[in-house]
């Protein structure tokens, strides 16, 4: 019997009336994420497209590949680099325990020494991001009814690379339930939040658990080793110190420096927005937007100077590479339900949430990052910009028509 066949054969067990309705959600989710969903339209004179729900979701995760597999390398490679920097006595606990038991060495010099390291701090995270908020995905679409979609998956796996290596695993699953519950679940589901999941998630543990999500000693997951990351490095001395560091513009584009999972190497995010601009998932104003805000008033900003704040002397090309300002860009920045959906104000979005990340990174000390907030603060004013620009549509053709 094939999959399709033993799908057909059990369905009736979980639809109304069947032995199993209360799994029906359960049932649909996992049928949905093989098969073609069957709430597409298929003859006229409906619109249809081949883009459905499933497809944007899985196409969304692919372009995260990049950032997965490096996101790994890196993580293992700072763990390696700092073990070798501490001595032997470092290396401890139950990851160190597996990789010398498949005869896995602990050199940083070594690519799939680096991979199978990191994969074993990314692993216990996403897992637990799954059970966590899969939970109570099932629990809200039980209770309403609603079929459960694949819009978690995409959120698990943001969410699993923008947090730090070291987070505790009790704190993970607390920010996805926060971000699941808080930011999406109780404004209707997928669909229907205005703002991001994943970030709300992580906003959430960032000002509930400051000394795990922030700070010098979270970001690469090894006992007794602390580092600046090199935008904090940037705050506290200017960008012009990163070079005493051994840390070069290079290092940060490709990804070879301390920060969270997915969020250390520009390039691999250029990789992820091509895929997604050319399957167009990824709408290019939204990116237009933000890159222009960005590099203009950082510009504004380089011009004006300071000679207290070092901030303000930092180049665009900078600000785009380090922290999690590529990742934000391509995968949140861009996300179709939480951003402004007319033309203009995707332009108008992004370059909002461009100016806003230069300026809480340039004139905030306290928080050196700006990106995550930035999101979420234009988020918040995405329908408000739709509205603006809607009344501005209408008020012109009244004109041109009155």
């Amino acid at each position: 019997m094939g999959l399709r066949s033993f799908f057909d054969r059990i369905e009736p067990h979980f639809e109304k009336g069947g032995k199993y309705e209360k799994y029906f959600p359960v049932f649909e989710m996992v049928e949905s994420f093989l098969y073609t969903p069957k709430t597409v339209t298929t003859v006229a004179p409906h619109a249809r497209s081949y883009v459905d729900m499933k497809r944007i979701m899985t196409y969304v995760v692919i372009a995260t590949i990049p950032c997965i597999l490096w996101g790994m390398w890196n993580t293992g490679y700072q763990a390696n680099s700092a073990i070798a920097a501490l001595g032997a006595d470092a290396a401890t606990g139950w990851r160190i325990a597996v990789l010398n038991m498949l005869g896995i060495s602990l050199d940083a010099a070594n690519p799939m020494a680096n991979i199978a390291h990191g994969f074993l701090y990314f692993l216990p995270i996403y897992i637990v991001t799954l059970v966590a908020g899969g939970i109570f995905e099932v629990i809200f679409a039980t209770v309403r009814g609603h079929e459960v979609n694949e819009g978690f998956l995409v959120t698990s796996m943001l969410y699993t690379l923008i947090m730090p290596a070291s987070a505790p695993l009790w704190q993970v699953a607390l920010g996805i339930i926060f971000g699941v519950v808080i930011g999406k679940e109780v404004f209707g589901g997928t669909g229907k939040n205005f703002l991001n999941p994943a970030l709300t998630g992580r906003a959430f543990l960032y000002f509930a658990y400051p000394a795990n999500m922030s700070g010098d000693s979270v970001w690469t997951p090894v006992d007794g080793f602390s580092g600046a990351t090199a935008l904090g490095v940037s705050a506290a001395e200017g960008v012009q110190a990163l070079a005493a560091k051994g840390i070069e513009w290079s290092d940060a584009f490709y990804g070879t420096i301390q920060g969270s999972f997915g969020e250390t190497s520009t390039l691999a995010c250029a990789i992820g927005l091509v895929f997604l601009l050319a399957t167009k998932i990824a709408n290019w104003r939204l990116i237009v937007g933000c890159l222009g805000g960005m590099i203009a008033f950082s510009m504004l900003l380089n011009l004006i100077g300071s000679d207290t704040n070092p901030m303000f002397a930092m180049p665009w090309y900078w600000h785009l590479v380090l922290g999690g300002y590529a990742f934000g860009l391509v995968f949140m920045v861009t996300e179709p339900v939480s951003a402004s959906h007319t033309n203009v104000g995707r332009y108008i979005y992004g370059a909002l949430i461009g100016v806003m990340v230069v300026l809480i990174r340039v004139l905030n000390p306290a928080f050196p990052e700006g990106m995550m907030l930035a999101i979420l603060f234009g988020n918040v004013f995405a329908p408000l910009i739709d509205y603006f620009v809607v009344q501005a549509n209408i008020k012109r053709r009244a004109r041109r028509h009155g």
